[in-house]
């Protein structure tokens, strides 16, 4: 527990010259208003979710402003108040307040401080990028369990968000230090970069994998996207980089933080270190410091990924041959080029992924076609999600009509919007000379079920979008849908 003074303390602590530039929660402390001294327990910003000894977290979002649920709060048992201006009484409901400039920044250290600091138990790593967050964070974990460091993850496959909210962020790190973990990896958004939500957070290594369309209804712009992804690279939250200098944002923010005084090492990570790469739709394969790597799980962009996961877990410590075992026995990430292996008995592929860039989707076409003979056939069934960056429809499209022999567009999770006017704004992406390839069907199974029809022995069926998801989103309801499930059972009733 803490009081009020040791948070001041903590806040105090946090604050630096880089704020305006770093995701380092630095903050201007007013100060304590009101109330006598009270302990802190707990840190929550959602006033319906009040633990003992809490302080509530007035936060302003695009909606809602929580400075206005500070009397409920209140009334809920919390005692104390996270602000950023002081409240009249009637508002606070007479509870002691801590004034800052911006209670989003402030809320991660706090929420850190609270809960004792659990990244600094771990061995922590955070992974961010626009494609292969997952993958890598699946292929980091697999290289510490086999180093006996159990593992905790948090990303895409552990919750409704990638990143959780700090106060989350922290409980869960916190629950690893209790549950015996000795490390943590972490897939970190930008939203989460954007928003301060790992403020706080130690890193013992963090890793960069790509950039490429993403998130621009929050971001704006590439360049405030690349910005966003870009706060993680700083000694305020870790001493070590690994960074995919293939990719062009990747070469760039290594020579930017060539010139920084406020940059952690880098180690640059490039496929021209690796030898003998061989690539098929169920592993990939490599040479590299002079022992072979085998990992079962296809797709040529995968070799960066484990890449990047033997470098980071080297570079903390993991003996080599140790890593490598843990990369050869590790299990399918769940929607990352999964194999769906009903297909097997008909001679043809079937891979679900969770690609739904138009980078993502033109890497993932990629990897499918040399994954299989030059004379078969790339099919994809994919669709964008409603409300959403709607400006990515027609690139979709255009990335798919060249990336693949035989083109279905379906629903993705429409949520609100008409499925319909969705798929008709992705098709007129297709260029001209490319429209017979493509073909739609709003009604996902049936679109999926015609991609299998025309698949023949050799070809591949690429499911992409939705990856581990197992609901469809289609605004008034939210159904059962799971494209492995769907596509299993589409195979079996052809059987």
């Amino acid at each position: 527990m803490l009081t009020l003074d040791d948070l001041v303390a903590v806040l105090a602590s946090s604050a630096g010259p880089t704020a305006d530039q770093r995701s380092s929660a630095a903050v201007v402390v007013a100060g304590r208003r009101g109330g006598g001294e009270v302990s802190v327990a707990t840190v929550t910003h959602d006033s319906r979710v009040i633990g003992a000894d809490a302080l509530f977290a007035c936060l302003r979002g695009a909606t809602f402003d929580g400075h206005d649920f500070a009397a409920g709060a209140a009334a809920a048992g919390a005692v104390a108040l996270l602000v950023d201006h002081e409240l009249a009484p009637t508002a606070s409901g007479g509870l002691p307040q801590l004034v800052v400039d911006d209670t989003r920044r402030a809320l991660g250290p706090l929420a850190a401080a609270i809960d004792g600091h659990p990244s600094r138990a771990l061995t922590t790593v955070g992974i961010t990028g626009t494609n292969g967050k997952t993958t890598t964070a699946a292929m980091t974990a697999a290289i510490f369990e086999a180093n006996g460091w159990r593992t905790g993850v948090l990303g895409t496959l552990a919750g409704t968000r990638t990143t959780p909210e700090a106060p989350e962020l922290q409980q869960r790190l916190s629950g690893f230090v209790s549950a015996g973990c000795a490390a943590a990896v972490l897939e970190v958004s930008s939203h989460a970069l954007a928003l301060h939500r790992v403020d706080g957070t130690a890193f013992d290594a963090v890793v960069f994998t790509n950039l490429g369309r993403d998130h621009l209804d929050l971001h704006g712009s590439p360049e405030a996207y690349f910005r966003a992804k870009a706060l993680l690279f700083s000694t305020a939250f870790s001493p070590l980089a690994v960074v995919n200098v293939d990719d062009p944002h990747g070469r760039l923010l290594a020579d930017s933080l060539a010139q920084s005084a406020d940059a952690p090492a880098v180690v640059e990570l490039t496929r021209a270190d690796l030898g003998e790469v061989a690539v098929s739709p169920t592993g990939h394969s490599y040479r590299w410091r002079g022992q072979r790597v085998e990992v079962p799980i296809g797709g040529d962009f995968n070799v960066a990924n484990s890449h990047a996961a033997l470098v980071v877990a080297t570079e903390l410590g993991v003996p080599l041959d140790t890593a490598i075992e843990g990369l050869r026995t590790m299990p399918p990430v769940p929607g990352r080029f999964e194999r769906v292996e009903a297909a097997d008995a008909r001679g043809f592929t079937v891979v679900v992924d969770y690609a739904h860039t138009p980078d993502g989707l033109a890497e993932l076409l990629l990897a499918a076609r040399h994954a299989v003979e030059p004379s078969a056939s790339v099919i994809v069934v994919f669709g964008c999600g409603g409300e959403r960056d709607q400006e990515k429809r027609p690139e979709m499209a255009a990335v798919a009509a060249v990336g693949a022999d035989r083109v279905i567009v379906t629903s993705d999770n429409p949520r609100s919007e008409d499925p319909a006017a969705i798929v008709g704004e992705i098709v007129a992406g297709v260029p001209e000379r490319y429209r017979a390839r493509v073909t739609s069907n709003t009604d996902r199974r049936a679109a999926i079920a015609d991609a299998i029809g025309v698949a023949r022995p050799g070809d591949i069926v690429v499911i992409a979008g939705k990856g581990h998801e197992t609901t469809q989103d289609l605004g008034d309801r939210t159904i059962e849908f799971d494209d492995r499930v769907v596509a299993r059972s589409i195979l079996e009733d052809l059987s």
